[in-house]
């Protein structure tokens, strides 16, 4: 920092976002292909790319912030701003789903029985996975919280500690949900309800998978000595991100499979 004048950081010229876009492009193609084609080349170079980029990608942004100082007072400010504009969008990606939901579920058509669920669905208890799951994500907060407070008093192992507990709650989680999957006694393409039910929950299933990473990642700086007492954004980002996923999940839990069952 010794030859800036100012406490901001201009970024260096970087490849990632370019091979980031490149990924999107062939993820995209490459399931489009899979779905129809029944090729699976194009999605695993999409892949193979999107884990490089994502390895070297963090591994500049981890060197800038913690070995270089770039991450100063002002530019830490600039990435809360970021992260609660980013999930102020995730907000409101959800919220197009609940649209979906309390449009088709308060005022049934006829096409669907008038009733809802719809006539010919078994929907899901909500008193047995559904529940469990609620439980596993509810504790999950709880020991991201108990990490968070952690890591300002400088313990680690307690912070080591919480982050693995919560990593395992996330991963289980997605196997409870996998599992759920599994044994749904409907599909997608079963009308508005399978629609709506899996979008909503397959991306929050997705947001979690996301979340289980950022955290993992969150566990190998923290094994690493990467994070302060004071200096600590990445993980105060992850934990943000968890308690968003854990809120989302509870509206989902009350109006997906309670109220709507």
């Amino acid at each position: 920092m010794a030859h800036q004048t100012h406490a901001f950081h201009m970024v260096n010229p970087s490849p990632w976002p370019l091979t980031g876009a490149a990924t999107a492009f062939l993820m995209t193609s490459g399931l489009a292909a899979w779905f129809h084609l029944g090729t699976l080349t194009t999605l695993m170079a999409g892949l193979i790319l999107m884990l490089v980029t994502m390895y070297q990608w963090w591994l500049d942004v981890t060197r800038e912030g913690t070995f270089q100082g770039h991450h100063t007072t002002p530019v830490q400010k600039g990435l809360r701003y970021g992260m609660i504009l980013f999930i102020t969008s995730e907000v409101f990606f959800f919220f197009g789903f609940f649209w979906a939901f309390y449009n088709a579920s308060l005022a049934p058509t006829p096409e669907v029985g008038e009733s809802w669920p719809p006539m010919g669905i078994a929907p899901f208890n909500p008193l047995e996975i559904p529940l469990l799951n609620t439980a596993v994500l509810l504790a999950s907060g709880v020991s991201v919280t108990w990490a968070h407070h952690s890591m300002m008093q400088d313990d680690r192992k307690g912070t080591l500690q919480a982050l693995i507990t919560t990593v395992i709650l996330g991963l289980y989680f997605t196997l409870l949900q996998a599992a759920e999957y599994c044994e749904a006694p409907f599909t997608i393409a079963d009308g508005i309800y399978g629609t709506t039910f899996f979008v909503a929950t397959g991306f929050h299933g997705l947001h979690v998978i996301i979340g289980s990473l950022f955290l993992i990642m969150c566990l190998l700086r923290q094994l690493f000595f990467h994070f302060t007492s004071q200096h600590h954004f990445g993980f105060e980002a992850a934990a943000w991100y968890w308690h968003f996923v854990d809120i989302v999940w509870l509206f989902l839990y009350v109006s997906i499979y309670w109220w709507g069952s």
